[in-house]
């Protein structure tokens, strides 16, 4: 336990000192688009890999605003053997944008708004469940948000701990 905790703090601490150094150079992190803001976090390269393979990069890089349930990539190690690399093949491209749009929700929503939200639609179509604990710990379909309301220039990031499965998709 103590190791799942000490690898969140670090991921946290990675995560926050990336944006902090992002803001002294030209281009701050408000300024990338939700893809530019992820790829160019070591921990989202299963995510980008994902958004290339299933033809997104066009639409999470467009005028959006949209708001990204991003799973990180120990998220997607969670899966089930072999799971990833069907999904990444190319006869799977329409599941794997099911999986990816269920990730999505219109418009640039705050971790403040999110947690007031019950039942939102996503881009996909399908809703997911979102709850606050008394200590204000947000988890969407049972995946806890980790890091919210990372800035892009077209929408906002909150970072999850698992990959969110459609229930057709299941």
């Amino acid at each position: 336990m103590l190791c799942i905790f000490s690898r969140t703090l670090m991921f946290v601490v990675m995560l926050f000192s990336g944006f902090a150094m992002a803001s002294h150079h030209e281009t701050s992190e408000a300024e990338k688009n939700l893809v530019q803001v992820a790829a160019n976090n070591d921990d989202f390269q299963t995510l980008v890999m994902a958004i290339k393979a299933a033809d997104l990069v066009g639409t999470l890089e467009g005028k959006g605003p949209f708001t990204v349930l991003a799973p990180t990539d120990d998220a997607f190690a969670k899966l089930p053997e072999g799971t990833l690399a069907a999904l990444l093949e190319p006869e799977n491209k329409e599941k794997l944008q099911a999986i990816l749009t269920y990730h999505v929700l219109p418009g640039a929503i705050s971790s403040e708004e999110v947690a007031k939200l019950k039942l939102p639609e996503t881009v996909q179509g399908g809703t997911v469940t979102i709850e606050t604990d008394d200590d204000g710990k947000v988890t969407i379909n049972g995946a806890n948000v980790i890091l919210a309301d990372v800035p892009a220039s077209n929408g906002v990031i909150h970072v999850i701990d698992t990959v969110l499965i459609p229930a057709q998709e299941e």
